[in-house]
């Protein structure tokens, strides 16, 4: 939680109000643009066809064709966890189809970087494969793709990353953001796209008489569902109507205890049990220990976990990951308050906090520097780009915007306004990747903070929070928060429902050296209410406040088998 002075902001209902539903959930929905119930219904049914993708008739084609002829398929992932649950999905559903040779290269983000760069072909070339798949990269890997077809290897792409102007040479390519594509959907994660390639295929395989030519038993790819659900919210997309179905249905399939033992493992090496996850039990929770294998060795432990079927190797692996994550946590700690001193100092400076800050210290892990520019972002309210030594003389950023400003076209429009200063770029709206020079940092830190004053002012670099409003005492119940949690999948673009108010302080102390708990009360008689503060107190000195304004979160607190209403405050300060 920050205690930096912030806005509070009630969100507008745009929509009109749902019938049936309790009046809060109603509200919420509303300011969400929810405008009929079937944006509620998470049927399998209600998915946007594949047909819809362009290129995926290309895609089909080319692994039909290579299934059919026995031909080496070779997956490239990326090393994030949307990378490695698109690669584990893709194989299992392969294989599951009769591909005979099948397997799975990662870069190592310190020795190749990111994609389909001409030195993973090299590796890639090792295995001798027919067919390069590229899952969650390659959409900007035009040498890449040069270099892999140059060695006779068939290439197809499937990506969600947006595009640069020009595109690879590859035979097929499958991404809703590439141009001409008329799929509904733009927000599909890496693993949502591979997920779709897999349906088409099938359906393909299915009508080429494959499965009974073969005695192949055709795969219930619904199985393979709590893959994209990890992947898509691990990424942070945005969760339109058809990523919040993909979510949902992979939620529920690991809640009845039908995921693959990977997840399961990776859940219980953090003391979660399925039952009652919701979607930020996948962000916070699963995501981190998934994605510390690629942030400081390598993914391929965390493509094993996913793909292994072995209850007893999956856990193996997941204690070896929650230990890396825990590495990685120390690691960001120290980090962090090194790149709050260089805030500190900036904020000082003659010309204060820019509106674009770029931190640097050659002694930072390039694998955390994403965490920590979403940290510091969101201490300063403004974009961050944190960079880390790559090579000898050349520096890797990692990116992360605020609402209102695209960040990847301000990495787009700095290397138009200055030919040569940036090496190469990538990403979203809201996270983005970048290399350059380390002789370039000061000109680079100096371009950007520029270009983000072009696009956002003085009153956009203030810190808010959006509420769904006030809520009154008698609605402050352990029913109403499980209606919430019930009613997600929550997340990115869908936005768990946030409430404020004030209430008088009736209890107070500190947990764990940085946690606040407090017992609140809204109304005169009402009974107090459990509420947790967390990374409230940058001290364990406790604030002499008998009243608060806080923003919360309804959530429910179990406790040796017992469930009660907690309030979960994001912003604190005295009334």
């Amino acid at each position: 939680m920050n205690t930096t002075r912030r806005r509070i902001v009630q969100r507008p209902a745009t929509a009109r109000f749902l019938p049936n539903l309790h009046p809060v959930l109603a509200r919420v929905y509303a300011a969400r643009h929810v405008a009929s119930s079937a944006e509620l219904e998470h049927t399998l049914e209600l998915l946007q066809p594949p047909g819809l993708l362009k290129g995926m008739e290309a895609a089909v084609d080319l692994l039909a064709r290579a299934i059919r002829n026995g031909l080496r398929l070779l997956i490239v992932a990326d090393f994030d966890a949307d990378g490695a649950t698109s690669c584990a999905l893709a194989l299992r559903a392969l294989r599951a189809m009769g591909a005979r040779e099948v397997q799975f290269v990662v870069p190592n983000r310190f020795e190749y970087g990111y994609g389909l760069t001409p030195e993973i072909v090299a590796v890639a070339a090792q295995y001798q494969p027919d067919v390069l798949i590229t899952v969650d990269n390659g959409i900007s890997s035009i040498e890449g793709v040069q270099a892999a077809k140059a060695l006779g290897m068939q290439v197809l792409i499937t990506d969600h990353h947006l595009p640069a102007a020009e595109l690879p040479l590859a035979d097929a390519i499958v991404n809703p953001n590439q141009p001409g594509d008329d799929f509904p959907s733009k927000h599909l994660a890496g693993v949502g796209v591979i997920f779709y390639v897999m349906l088409a295929l099938r359906s393909r395989l299915r009508s080429d008489g494959w499965f009974d030519e073969r005695s192949v038993t055709e795969p219930n790819l619904a199985r393979l569902l709590d893959l994209v659900a990890l992947g898509t919210v691990a990424d942070v997309v945005p969760l339109d109507h058809n990523n919040r179905i993909l979510v949902a249905q992979g939620l529920k399939r690991i809640n009845q205890g039908q995921a693959c033992p990977g997840i399961l493992a990776l859940l219980k090496a953090a003391g979660r049990k399925p039952g009652r996850l919701a979607a930020a039990d996948l962000g916070f929770v699963v995501a981190p220990r998934l994605n510390a294998a690629g942030r400081l060795t390598d993914m391929s432990l965390g493509i094993e976990c996913l793909l292994t079927d072995s209850e007893s190797r999956a856990q193996e692996i997941a204690l070896e990951l929650d230990r890396l994550n825990r590495d990685r946590r120390a690691i960001e700690s120290e980090m962090q308050n090194q790149a709050l001193a260089i805030v500190q100092e900036l904020h000082l400076g003659e010309h204060g906090l820019p509106a674009g800050v770029c931190l640097f210290d050659p002694a930072w892990h390039q694998g955390v520097i994403g965490i920590l520019a979403a940290r510091i972002r969101e201490r300063v309210h403004r974009p961050v780009i944190a960079f880390a030594p790559a090579t000898e003389f050349e520096i890797k950023g990692s990116a992360r915007s605020v609402p209102g400003l695209h960040i990847r076209d301000v990495l787009d429009a700095v290397a138009a306004r200055h030919p040569g200063l940036v090496s190469k770029f990538g990403g979203h709206a809201m996270a983005a990747g970048l290399s350059l020079p380390q002789t370039h940092f000061d000109g680079f830190q100096k371009a950007f903070a520029e270009e983000v004053a072009r696009h956002l002012d003085e009153e956009d670099l203030h810190g808010e929070i959006h509420s769904d409003g006030t809520l009154a005492a008698d609605d402050l119940t352990l029913n109403l928060a499980q209606q919430l949690r019930a009613a997600g999948p929550w997340g990115q673009g869908f936005p768990e429902p946030m409430f404020d108010g004030e209430f008088e302080v009736v209890n107070q102390r500190v947990v764990a050296e940085k946690h606040l708990k407090l017992y609140l009360r809204a109304a005169p008689g009402a009974d107090p209410i459990e509420a947790i503060a967390f990374r409230a107190l940058e001290s364990a000195t406790l604030p002499a406040w008998s009243r608060v304004r806080a923003a919360y979160r309804l959530d429910v607190n179990e406790y040796q088998g017992n469930r009660s209403l907690q309030l979960v405050i994001e912003y604190l300060v005295p009334a």
